[in-house]
């Protein structure tokens, strides 16, 4: 019997669950999709309707099926997800500042893809049915589940 199997690309990643500890490991995103060149993004792969991600632990190198549903944020490089200028030059960039639910703050700033008329911090936070937004620190973009945010705040 022949085995096959989707080339995948390891990403460096932390996450934060609702309970325990941040973790430092890996992800690991498809190096094809049928939608754009390169290789999955972290935010398309974490808002697909799989209930279940592979996460590879750094300590112990255990690989853990983590559940989304109770990830609040999965954190990787910037190197590691980096954005298309041409978009980035069509886009408005906005900060925020986050409360999560199990008590930490993110600050950081979003890249607002939206009509002129439309392109409000809020606008931004409800325009998708996806359970996963992208938060931009100096360091990392942060992956956040939108059911673990107690609030937002505009740092503008």
């Amino acid at each position: 019997m022949t085995a096959f199997s989707i080339p995948r690309a390891a990403i460096p990643a932390s996450l934060l669950l609702t309970v325990g500890e941040r973790r430092q490991g890996q992800i690991y995103l498809m190096e094809r999709v049928p939608s754009h060149t390169g290789h999955e993004t972290p935010l398309e792969m974490l808002n697909r309707a799989d209930a279940f991600f592979p996460f590879r632990t750094a300590d112990d190198g255990a690989v853990l099926l983590v559940t989304k549903v109770h990830t609040i944020t999965l954190s990787v490089p910037r190197a590691a997800a980096p954005e298309d200028p041409a978009r980035l030059s069509a886009a408005k960039q906005a900060g925020i500042e986050l409360t999560l639910a199990e008590g930490s703050r993110l600050t950081g700033w979003a890249t607002l893809e939206l009509p002129v008329g439309h392109s409000r911090l809020l606008d931004y936070l409800n325009a998708s049915p996806d359970p996963f937004f992208a938060v931009t620190t100096g360091d990392a973009v942060h992956f956040v589940n939108r059911a673990h945010v107690l609030y937002a705040r505009p740092e503008d």
